[in-house]
């Protein structure tokens, strides 16, 4: 039996920076969250034909992140040891991370997927050559294939920066009201897309994460809280003084005394 962590993140702040098609380009800092992660585990099972994935997934098997990452990665390598693979072992993921929480479960099962395959399989793949696999899946999934503790992420999610960094203790507040995250979007953008601050966005990103969640007030931090609420107003209960929203929501953190300063 083989298994592997997939940790949690948080958006210690996110700006809209502009437009893609559907798709919007931001500015924003992740960090990774050690105390929260799914566990993706490789059991042996009896040789038969067929993908075995088992999980809470909240969506079809063909829908899931997770299966588009065993799709991408087998039509990116072209390798034989992917199928040989899973005709001996079955996919259990044990899900914690809630869903729709903004706090990347399905992209952080995505890139351990692909990293747990290149590593058992030794495909050898660079970092490079996964986020080109990883950019096929959607947002999110290259910052948790670096895997650094801290990065300044830009464009749809795709650009990772990792990033040295005064680390804040964090406590999740978890809500468990998903959020859906194209719904968020499209009410910021026909909403509130005229409070974009480009620069605030690239002066926020110089700063340290101490320094920005001691200086700016949680709707300064994050563009998509007033969205987030507008969709679902009952999470405004959650909306106290120093409780951040992470990503599209619904979960928000806070930040307890004290500060681990990053080891990268």
């Amino acid at each position: 039996m083989l298994s592997f962590k997939s940790y949690a993140k948080v958006n210690v702040f996110l700006k809209v920076v502009g437009k893609r098609g559907t798709y919007h380009e931001i500015k924003s800092r992740f960090l990774r969250i050690e105390s929260l992660y799914d566990m993706l585990v490789f059991k042996p099972k009896t040789p038969k034909k067929g993908l075995e994935f088992f999980g809470d997934f909240g969506c079809g098997v063909h829908n899931n992140t997770i299966y588009k990452a065993h799709r991408f990665l087998k039509e990116y390598t072209k390798s034989s040891l992917i199928d040989d693979f899973f005709e001996h072992h079955a996919l259990y993921v044990e899900k914690n991370i809630p869903r729709g929480g903004g706090l990347g479960g399905g992209s952080s099962n995505a890139a351990v997927l692909i990293l747990a395959l290149n590593k058992i399989l030794g495909l050898n793949l660079d970092i490079k050559e996964m986020c080109t696999i990883g950019n096929k899946v959607g947002a999110d999934v290259n910052f948790f294939l670096h895997e650094c503790e801290a990065a300044d992420v830009e464009g749809a999610g795709e650009i990772v920066m990792p990033i040295k960094d005064d680390i804040p203790k964090i406590e999740l507040v978890i809500t468990n009201k998903a959020c859906d995250t194209a719904r968020v979007y499209r009410v910021f953008r026909e909403s509130f897309w005229n409070s974009v601050d480009t620069n605030l966005a690239y002066k926020m990103a110089g700063l340290s994460s101490k320094e920005l969640l001691d200086s700016f007030a949680p709707i300064e931090l994050n563009d998509l809280l007033r969205s987030v609420l507008v969709c679902y107003p009952i999470l405004k209960v959650f909306t106290r003084e120093r409780i951040f929203l992470s990503g599209s929501g619904g979960t928000f953190f806070k930040v307890l005394n004290g500060y681990n300063n990053s080891k990268k």
